[in-house]
């Protein structure tokens, strides 16, 4: 994810809009992206899930010229992922980014630094986020590699439709200093 969001950061014009909700995902945008003009990130300040995807929407109509990229993590994406048919309906042309780690993250590291090894929860059955999107009329694509992204990414800017990039993450790629194992790890030795 940090060399997605580097890349981004030499790809993106000054004026890209950026939204996201809550979640462990949202540390590699909030640290490694910079964001260069005002009003350009739309986040939540109280931990909402779910807020990126209805953010970038209203942005998008709001300033239809601007590139606008919603980041979701798959827990988050379910609580309002629905609302990319809204993007379709009313030609919202924003690029929706789903990072997949099949599970609700930020929740889980909590379990594992609190109780190691004790999940409850956590774990999710997800759609195919791309093959959603195409349901509801997006273009739709998985990522499973990073060299995968620039060409998706590219391909979503040349099309004037909204459109979706499902990221495929490794779940131990949990945040930027640690990974899950080590967050246990770490855990059971205090």
């Amino acid at each position: 994810m940090a060399e997605i969001i580097e890349w981004l950061n030499l790809r993106l014009p000054d004026d890209a809009i950026l939204t996201n909700g809550a979640g462990n995902y949202a540390v590699w945008l909030q640290r490694f992206y910079q964001f260069r003009q005002y009003r350009t990130q739309l986040g939540p300040t109280n931990g909402s899930m779910g807020y990126g995807v209805p953010a970038a929407m209203a942005a998008k109509l709001t300033f239809p010229d601007k590139v606008v990229i919603s980041f979701s993590g798959d827990g988050c994406f379910l609580m309002n992922g629905q609302e990319i048919a809204t993007a379709a309906q009313h030609g919202a042309n924003v690029i929706f980014v789903v990072i997949n780690n099949g599970m609700y993250g930020t929740i889980r590291m909590h379990q594992e630094r609190n109780y190691p090894g004790r999940v409850s929860g956590t774990d999710l059955i997800n759609p195919d986020f791309a093959a959603l999107a195409q349901a509801y009329g997006l273009h739709g694509e998985v990522v499973k590699a990073t060299s995968e992204f620039e060409p998706a990414f590219e391909r979503c800017l040349e099309l004037s439709q909204p459109c979706l990039i499902e990221i495929r993450i490794d779940p131990e790629a949990l945040t930027p200093r640690m990974s899950l194992t080590q967050i246990r790890e770490q855990s059971r030795k205090m």
